[in-house]
């Protein structure tokens, strides 16, 4: 009986001993929110008061540490995604806008001046994402709600195919809307959107993200939950949330579904996105407040678990006929690699992280990768390459000294790099301590573009960093040549050991001067044994490069396209092996003044979208 005594009291013992240790593998989870601009969360309030309420989002914020200067990877969704998941800086994996994939063109042949270069429309299919990464080392991994990593939102690859055991991408509440100012949900049972008990619509996202929760806590865990919030379109279900914001910013109910038109923080369908955001935030977390650990008997799910929330981008201030936000007092938003387009809201709560901390240290969503793998004690890939920074000294030591973020090289970060050559911004940016560097490629045509910007956003004062211009209103380029111009060469370094692309001229624009006519001209082609073989002629400009634009799916539903260099085989034709299953092809040529020749041409994208052709039908077709 003693011997059975002495056994016991030792079990007992062990078990307590193992269970007031927390447990190896903290879980993790990631919220990404979609287009929440830095200024849309109350907690990041400065200058002019925010109208919307955030109370779950600013609590959170007193968990763990608010970043003042953190930025997303990229100024729209899918690149800061990809970048995020991949810890592959877009400019390096040729993901540097949504959908891509196709081959260069105008978006309008004669108005527009530049044109974006090849991007790539997916994530690789052999990425070792983050999700793979941490399955690897025993973490049952889920997402919920946005994907977005492919050229449309159901193409390959989807999150079952890149590491995720778990996956749904119901849009919840954020499915289109047939009338935003008189279809609202109600309490009724058949409603798909049916209010709850405190009035907020029914959202399969956030319910999909609790569900995983539920079914998979037992185990360490880690949970992508990519809400469609606070994306276009811009409507609430809640008939109470929108007479709410009416009320507050003191405007009139909307009564037709014309877009709002008042600008700052005024648009109340938008208000009460955000509120709903939070609301379903919210419930994530009484979740975690609220569950037992499993693994840890007598805490809470809570007390082991990682925590990061931010945003893909930057706040989307409007489109065509709709103020949406205002980023103020940053500059643009979605769309721009100015501060207002890739600043974002971002806060990291867990295990040994201090609360209640205020950090102005400069951080990236490439972070989020080296990171993790720290905190969860997952070996990094030996093939691995990773563009940002390990945060878990910053995190775990002191969240405000700058200097525990190193580079590869061991010395702290002061520098981080953007790159967005498309659409009506076709620019690239360089942070370097308290200075930013814009440039702009679409300036030699235009005398209303300048070069180079360059702005002081902060100074350092007794060691703290003080507010200068964050506005980028006041341009400092022709005070400081110099600084500009290794800020310009540091920024050129950057992007050319990525192997970034750039945007080209168009030689179809009506603003382009006599150098169009200088452009190369392609004679003819010719295919033998697998290889094609171009005749092309210089009419007084230089060919520096020759790329093979290819699909392997020409015409199907999702059209693929893909990039290859060529080489000079004699002097005055370029040759390219074809690729493997490929099905058609262009060849485009780019000339030393940056002009790009396609041959056959490409179309006008404008009219192609509108006739819903595919570029197959105008390429060259394979044999």
């Amino acid at each position: 009986m003693k011997y059975s005594l002495s056994l016991s009291l030792l079990f007992l013992f062990a078990f307590a001993g193992f269970s007031n240790e927390r447990p190896a593998k903290p879980n993790v989870i990631l919220i990404l929110t979609d287009d929440l601009g830095w200024q849309d969360v109350k907690c990041y309030d400065i200058d002019e008061p925010s109208p919307m309420e955030t109370p779950n989002i600013d609590s959170l914020a007193k968990q763990g540490v608010k970043f003042w200067q953190a930025y997303a990877p990229a100024p729209t969704c899918a690149p800061s995604r990809c970048a995020i998941m991949s810890g592959n800086h877009p400019a390096r994996a040729q993901k540097t806008h949504v959908v891509g994939g196709a081959p260069p063109t105008p978006n309008h042949k004669y108005g527009w001046t530049m044109m974006a270069p090849w991007y790539s429309g997916r994530m690789p299919e052999n990425e070792t994402t983050l999700a793979r990464v941490l399955q690897s080392n025993g973490y049952v991994t889920g997402h919920s709600g946005k994907w977005h990593m492919a050229i449309d939102h159901k193409a390959f690859p989807q999150p079952e195919d890149q590491g995720f055991d778990w996956t749904r991408s119901s849009r919840g509440a954020r499915s289109g809307m047939p009338n935003r100012v008189s279809g609202f949900a109600t309490i009724q049972k058949e409603d798909p959107f049916r209010l709850d008990e405190n009035g907020y619509p029914y959202h399969q996202t956030s319910e999909d993200a609790l569900t995983f929760l539920r079914e998979n806590h037992q185990k360490p865990f880690f949970l992508y939950y990519a809400t469609w919030l606070v994306h276009t379109p811009i409507h609430t279900r809640s008939e109470q949330l929108l007479e709410k914001y009416c009320k507050k910013l003191g405007v009139k109910r909307p009564e037709s579904q014309e877009g709002w038109t008042m600008k700052g923080q005024t648009n109340p369908f938008y208000c009460a996105m955000v509120e709903e955001l939070d609301y379903y935030m919210g419930k994530v977390f009484d979740y975690l407040n609220g569950t037992e650990d499993p693994r840890w008997p007598g805490h809470k799910l809570i007390e082991n678990t990682y925590i990061i929330f931010t945003s893909d981008n930057g706040g989307m201030e409007g489109h065509p006929g709709e103020v949406i936000t205002d980023n103020y007092p940053l500059d643009k938003g979605k769309i721009s690699a100015m501060e207002g387009g890739t600043r974002v809201p971002l806060i990291i709560t867990g295990p040994g992280i201090p609360k209640g901390v205020e950090s102005d240290v400069m951080v990236n969503g490439l972070d989020f990768y080296p990171t993790l793998l720290t905190l969860t004690g997952t070996k990094r890939p030996k093939d691995k390459g990773l563009d940002g920074c390990d945060l878990s000294d910053l995190l775990l030591k002191n969240p405000t000294n700058s200097s525990l973020v190193k580079n590869k090289d061991g010395k702290p970060r002061d520098t981080m790099v953007w790159h967005f050559p498309h659409s009506v911004a076709l620019e690239s940016t360089i942070r370097m301590g308290g200075y930013k560097l814009v440039r702009n490629y679409n300036h030699r045509f235009d005398e209303r573009i300048t070069e180079l910007e360059l702005y002081q956003l902060y100074k350092t004062d007794n060691g703290k960093q003080v507010r200068v211009d964050i506005e980028e209103a006041n341009n400092l380029a022709s005070q400081h040549p110099q600084l500009s111009k290794e800020l310009n060469e540091r920024l050129s370094s950057i992007l050319n050991e990525m192997d970034a692309s750039y945007p080209y001229y168009n030689p179809q624009a009506r603003r382009v001067g006599e150098e169009k006519n200088l452009i190369p001209k392609v004679i003819s082609h010719e295919i033998h044994n697998e290889t094609v073989t171009f005749s092309v002629r210089e009419q007084g400009a230089k060919i520096v490069r020759a790329d093979l634009i290819y699909t392997n799916n020409g015409g199907k539903k999702y059209e693929e396209w893909y990039r290859i260099k060529g080489k000079e085989k004699t002097k005055g034709t370029i040759s390219f092996n074809l690729p493997e299953g490929s099905t058609h092809y262009y060849l485009n040529l780019i000339d030393e003044n940056n002009f790009l020749v396609s041959y056959p041409e490409t179309p006008d994208y404008s009219k192609l979208g509108k006739t819903k052709e595919k570029f197959a039908k105008f390429a060259i077709a394979r044999k």
